[in-house]
């Protein structure tokens, strides 16, 4: 496929679910913008899209905490191609999975400034891109996750967060109605990447018990975004769930 000529950005790129649809979105014919904190998986991400996309792909070492480390990126981006036509917010982190009482501030402010934070910082920055460039408006997608509607035990930090992203996606597609952008979220339940690999091992259940889970080919969550990307700005996914089929999510377990 040739190049589209539409640029994105994509957070938290140098593995699992940012690097798997970013491979997606280069091999699709996007110009994209690498974010993340390490350089070299970056570029590990951007020698897979040369050989694997008709599109350019530019690694941008990133801090989304960071405002100037995010209004960097943008500008790289502008500088390189042009125009920003969709950003996944997809870079997260955790805190280890301790009772709350024992969780510090210091673990909770890192999730909150990463996860949440860094996605304003990046919409933000966004917004001013896609309001004024020509044609106008773009498309902004979150990775809100299972957590955002459903907690696992001892995640009060990451599931905080990811309910608030559901907040930030709804107040982002409702103002961007006037400027043609569309915002949409994806949440991810058990994808198969390194941050899951302890899942076939066994998790802690609601219950007490510790329970190998079963996960899904990340591919399948790539293909998801495209799909998302792909529309037409005067249709958007507002919410999409795609997820392993027998995870314990629906019901009680």
């Amino acid at each position: 496929m040739g190049s589209t000529g539409k640029v994105a950005i994509v957070t938290g790129a140098g593995s699992g679910i940012g690097r798997a649809s970013a491979l997606a979105l280069v091999a699709a014919g996007y110009n994209l913008a690498l974010a993340g904190r390490r350089a070299d998986a970056l570029e590990l991400t951007a020698a897979k899209a040369s050989q694997s996309g008709s599109g350019q792909a530019l690694a941008v070492p990133t801090n989304v905490a960071d405002e100037a480390s995010v209004r960097s990126l943008f500008e790289q981006t502008i500088r390189a191609f042009g125009r920003v036509d969709l950003l996944f917010n997809n870079a997260g982190t955790g805190a280890p999975p301790v009772p709350i009482e024992e969780l510090s501030f210091e673990q909770w402010r890192r999730v909150v400034d990463v996860n949440l934070t860094g996605a304003f910082l990046c919409t933000r920055e966004a917004f001013r891109v896609m309001k004024g460039q020509d044609p106008r408006g773009g498309r902004i997608i979150n990775n809100g996750s299972i957590s955002a509607h459903t907690p696992r035990p001892n995640s009060s930090p990451y599931t905080a967060t990811k309910h608030a992203i559901t907040g930030l996606t709804k107040s982002t597609a409702l103002d961007g109605r006037r400027y043609n952008i569309a915002c949409g979220q994806i949440d991810i339940g058990n994808a198969a990447t390194e941050m899951t690999a302890r899942m076939k091992d066994g998790v802690l259940q609601a219950n007490g018990s510790v329970s190998p889970e079963p996960t899904m080919d990340v591919e399948h969550v790539a293909r998801a975004v495209l799909y998302m990307a792909g529309l037409p700005l005067d249709a958007n996914v507002l919410f999409m769930t795609v997820m392993a089929t027998e995870m314990p999510f629906v019901g009680r377990g």
